[in-house]
């Protein structure tokens, strides 16, 4: 077979019942992609299967073959192991019995030698398109579910996250007397079906299993499966957006609220006064059919009234009186729509239908829709507060879109609570027309924006989610929380390898590959968000702790060793440096215990030895930062019992203990920044006036510290994730 003959022959079993091809098949398109297959010689005739036996040498593996056949072992048609000819007929009568008419064939192999046996093959994702599949093979597939996916194409870097997921990994290794399997050539097979997958759409799924690894480690595909559908033509997904039109609706010179209310807990209202109550400087204007005045302003009976253009209008009308808005935008030259209005899609059939005409209309009258049935945006770079979220985080670096109304409400509120500085916010509602990609895409390109934080439950487009977040990771972090993860896909799959598949598998998979941080928790994405906009890159993975207490720094240690961040062992240099600072009975060892000496001055000299000692990438800190709330609480506890306590010097002390801890977390800024290593706190206790983050003008870096060792290791554990996937793609493998 030739690679021209290839579609020929797909054509030519896309018209029989199964849409397959039969192993030997198969094979042949792997040889010609440069995968290795077992020899094996194909025959109908008992005489000459026979005759191919004493040509194969015995033993033998006999395999019942038909174009109706998609799983030999399952329909008990493979025999391995044959020694002699009399076996060889008794099982080639027995298949034709058991399997009836559809035995057109058999195949004649040799028995492979090799006690290791993996599955690779190929699916197609409706989302995400071609996944190639890597992991344990053989009968326990589907059991052990010990499997890895990436998008097609890939790259080495890919294939090399591919071994070092595999909870088998191990098996690649010198193992029972057989060398370690060649990756080279596994690595030729995986790049094989992801070609194989992007050169013939109307694949849909491949399987080899079992992939043998022999006693002198190469590997050779024994079985072979290829499952045909005919591509279907796709509908176009979403609109071309204008991404500089996209990030004018962040700095709108004038806004139309049109549906404005009087009426307090109205969308027209609370937009309104959530917008007017900040110092935005642009110009707005109101817009009511019914005219007079709301908030003391003019109210325009239409947006054609305004005597002036008009950049955003901000619609909360009925859903079915948005489209006649159209000509009037037009006119104003309105860019963008904030589409605050429900009942569109997320209602039903008749909803989807006048979202689709309404998207068609605005599309085509040059206007950009945001949402619909969305919470509205921010940018506090401008003081510009269009959401019902009454909250108002500090300007920042971290651009947040969120699909979810409430949740985005929550992490803006607590981005204020904490001082985590917001680029800006979107809820992106139902996405007709701009979608998460685009949000990302614009984000992208903007030089305010450190981080992309994304709270997800659907998207539109996998392939273009996967491509545009694998090209936004290699300039900033793109952190997201994933809702609705427990619930699997129903995929119809013809092979094992298309069954192994679940949405939230591959979705997964996307994001591990496009170098995507995943969180599981909502304030993770803010934490994560904190240590991004605040702190240098971890360069390694490599952790030293500092505790005021033995037992936090067990717990860290531990949790370290979870999410695959080494604490490693002091050297004996800065064991030296340390016993000067530290008593006799100090730890001596990482983590390192510095025993709860009064000298306000030992953290801070602890600290920057560790921060010198170039065996370590990172120190996590705990327990030095939150005393003064144990002692504010102390000394309330002794000033209600003891009359002889002196209130002024409780007062003094308690103000000493404050001015520790706020140049405490001005030390850590300016250590940070001459080291050019991360460090991440956590507070002893917290109080009201406890907060994520702790700025010092000029600095560039912030002290950055969380309520708990969890959030803290998590944090660093997302850095260094996200480094590492960055240096992995550093060198052209994009």
């Amino acid at each position: 077979m030739k690679l021209t003959d290839i579609q020929e022959l797909i054509n030519k079993r896309l018209l029989s019942p199964s849409k397959s091809m039969v192993e030997d098949e198969a094979k042949k398109i792997f040889k010609l992609f440069h995968i290795p297959v077992v020899k094996e010689i194909r025959e109908s005739d008992e005489s000459l299967i026979l005759a191919a036996c004493r040509k194969t040498g015995f033993p033998v593996v006999l395999k019942g073959m038909g174009k109706t056949i998609l799983h030999k072992t399952e329909s008990g048609l493979v025999r391995v192991g044959l020694n002699t000819e009399a076996q060889v007929l008794d099982a080639v009568k027995e298949m034709k019995i058991s399997a009836k008419e559809r035995v057109e064939a058999f195949l004649i192999q040799p028995v492979v030698a090799g006690k290791r046996e993996f599955v690779a093959g190929m699916f197609k994702d409706p989302q995400f398109g071609p996944v190639i599949l890597f992991g344990l093979g053989g009968i326990l597939t589907e059991v052990l579910n010990d499997v890895v996916f990436k998008i097609a194409p890939l790259n080495d870097a890919d294939m090399e996250d591919m071994f070092e997921q595999l909870s088998s990994k191990t098996l690649l290794n010198d193992f029972r007397g057989e060398k370690k399997a060649d990756k080279e050539i596994i690595k030729i097979i995986l790049k094989g079906l992801s070609d194989i997958a992007l050169a013939y759409p109307d694949i849909k799924e491949i399987d080899i299993n079992p992939l043998i690894i022999q006693p002198d480690g190469s590997p050779v595909a024994v079985d072979g499966l290829i499952v045909l559908e005919a591509v279907k033509e796709k509908e176009q997904i979403g609109y071309k957006i204008d991404l500089n039109v996209l990030g004018s609706c962040y700095y709108p010179k004038s806004i139309a609220f049109i549906g404005a209310s009087a009426t307090p807990g109205k969308w027209g209202h609370m937009l309104l006064t959530n917008t007017l109550s900040r110092e935005y400087k642009g110009m707005v204007y109101l817009v009511n059919p019914k005219g007079e005045k709301i908030t003391g302003r003019r109210v325009y009976t239409s947006i054609t009234e305004i005597e002036e253009d008009v950049e955003l209008a901000v619609v909360t009308i009925p859903a079915n009186q948005v489209i006649d808005l159209i000509p009037g935008l037009k006119k104003k030259n309105v860019k963008g729509v904030l589409l605050i209005t429900s009942g569109f899609r997320e209602v039903g059939q008749k909803g989807a239908v006048l979202e689709k005409e309404l998207m068609k209309a605005a599309y085509e009258a040059g206007i950009l829709i945001l949402g619909p049935n969305t919470m509205g945006v921010c940018n506090p770079h401008i003081d510009f507060y269009c959401c019902a979220a009454h909250a108002y985080p500090l300007p920042g670096s971290t651009a947040l879109v969120c699909q979810s109304g409430n949740m985005g409400t929550q992490l803006l509120a607590f981005a204020e609570q904490q001082d985590i500085g917001i680029r800006a916010f979107s809820g992106s509602g139902n996405e007709a027309m701009v979608t998460i990609e685009d949000y990302m895409e614009a984000f992208e390109i903007d030089d305010l924006t450190r981080t992309v934080v994304l709270y997800i439950e659907s998207i539109k487009d996998g392939s273009r989610f996967f491509k545009s977040a694998s090209r936004v990771s290699t300039q900033k972090p793109v952190v997201v929380l994933k809702g609705g993860r427990t619930k699997k896909g129903e995929r119809a799959a013809s092979s094992h390898t298309g069954a192994m598949a679940s949405d939230s598998k591959v979705f997964d998979a996307a994001c591990r590959q496009a170098g995507i941080i995943q969180v599981d928790q909502p304030m993770e994405l803010l934490d994560l968000s904190a240590v991004f906009s605040s702190l240098p890159l971890p360069k390694g993975n490599r952790v030293a702790i500092m505790t005021l207490g033995g037992g936090w720094g067990v717990i860290t240690t531990d949790l370290c060793a979870e999410h695959g961040l080494e604490v490693p062992e002091l050297s004996q240099d800065i064991i030296e440096r340390l016993n000067r600072i530290l008593p006799p009975f100090w730890s001596h060892g990482n983590p390192v215990d510095i025993v709860g000496e009064g000298d306000p001055n030992i953290p801070k000299t602890c600290l920057e030895e560790l921060l010198k000692w170039d065996g370590c990438d990172a120190v996590i800190h705990l327990g030095i930062h939150g005393k003064r709330v144990l002692v504010n609480s102390m000394l309330e506890s002794v000033c209600k019992t003891d009359p002889d306590i002196d209130r002024a010097k409780a007062e003094l002390f308690k103000d000493t203990i404050l001015k520790f801890e706020e140049e405490y977390t001005q030390y850590v800024i300016k250590l940070t920044q001459k080291y050019e290593k991360p460090v991440l706190g956590v507070s002893l206790l917290t109080d009201e006036i406890s907060r994520t983050l702790y700025r010092l003008e000029g600095y560039e870096y912030k002290s950055v510290f969380f309520p708990s060792p969890e959030r803290a290791v998590k944090a660093l554990w997302g850095m260094c994730q996200y480094n590492d996937w960055r240096k992995s793609h550093s060198k052209g493998a994009l």
